[in-house]
């Protein structure tokens, strides 16, 4: 089982609004938020939407469209990237996450 260190559990809300997983397994993060070996792989992320994404099944990931360079990094890795201007959510810090239901 993986835990969220306690100097994570100060600086953000939720676990997904500091980190979250591609389809690879790798992870995508801010860098400062993740001690380091918490998580075997990540991806540092510049932009603070970038570290949130929505796995959409296969290949493809959900992110906000205030986080292009992300976008374009992940697309880069060769993944398909969704992305959806959530503006008014992170106005009251929202993100993809929040506003995701995983149905099977």
């Amino acid at each position: 089982m993986i835990t969220a260190p306690e100097t994570m559990a100060a600086e953000v809300l939720h676990l997904k609004s500091a980190v979250t997983a591609l389809p690879d397994g790798t992870f995508v993060a801010l860098p400062g938020l993740i001690e380091p070996g918490v998580f075997a792989a990540v991806r540092p992320v510049a932009e603070e939407a970038g570290c949130h994404v929505v796995l959409l099944g296969g290949e493809d990931v959900l992110i906000s469209a205030s986080a292009p360079r992300t976008a374009a990094e992940i697309a880069d890795l060769g993944f398909g990237v969704r992305v959806v201007d959530i503006s008014e959510f992170e106005k009251l810090e929202g993100c993809v996450t929040c506003l995701s239901v995983l149905v099977s």
